[in-house]
């Protein structure tokens, strides 16, 4: 280090200093929020899809909106539900990925093609439509798009609100 050289401290952002989100808890503002939530999930626990299917499709959907706290959330649901580590890491890479069955795989394409922008226009192809319609009857097929739907209802809330991985619920929200 020479005479014009001065040790730098890293500085801290507010999201390291502060342990919780930058929003009050939404279902304290809105109460209805835990009683809609509550019917999502009910929709999609009607047994057409795996509950594991549903979790990765969650996962995948966090990862591709970038939220920390969605992708660790679900992770840790898959992880408490008996999912294999493997399963849960490989995700990110799943079109490689040899872990996956094919019903996985077309569910899996599904939330990406509906969370990815696809500059040529529409989003999801006939394609990959009969694709996961060839693995999913009807009512699965209905229970998937919901389950889609259902974590893309959340994404804002981790977006805006900013809540923090690892930080108990009770505590999560400023």
């Amino acid at each position: 280090m020479n005479a014009t050289t001065t040790p730098t401290t890293p500085t801290m952002t507010a999201e390291q200093a502060a342990p919780g989100s930058r929003m009050p808890d939404p279902t304290e503002l809105v109460p209805e929020l835990k009683e809609l939530g509550g019917w999502l999930y009910r929709a999609t626990g009607n047994r057409s899809v795996p509950r594991a299917t549903i979790g990765l499709v969650h996962l995948r959907a966090g990862q591709l909106v970038g939220s920390a706290y969605l992708t660790a959330m679900h992770s840790g649901l898959l992880r408490k539900a008996g999912e294999r580590d493997e399963r849960i890491d490989a995700v990110a890479a799943w079109r490689t990925a040899t872990c996956f069955t094919g019903a996985e795989l077309a569910a899996l394409a599904l939330v990406e093609a509906v969370l990815t922008p696809n500059p040529d226009g529409e989003r999801v192809p006939d394609g990959l439509y009969e694709e996961a319609a060839r693995h999913y009857d009807p009512t699965a097929l209905a229970t998937l798009t919901i389950a889609i739907g259902q974590v893309n209802f959340f994404v804002p809330l981790a977006l805006i609100g900013k809540p923090v991985p690892g930080v108990a619920q009770s505590e999560q929200w400023t």
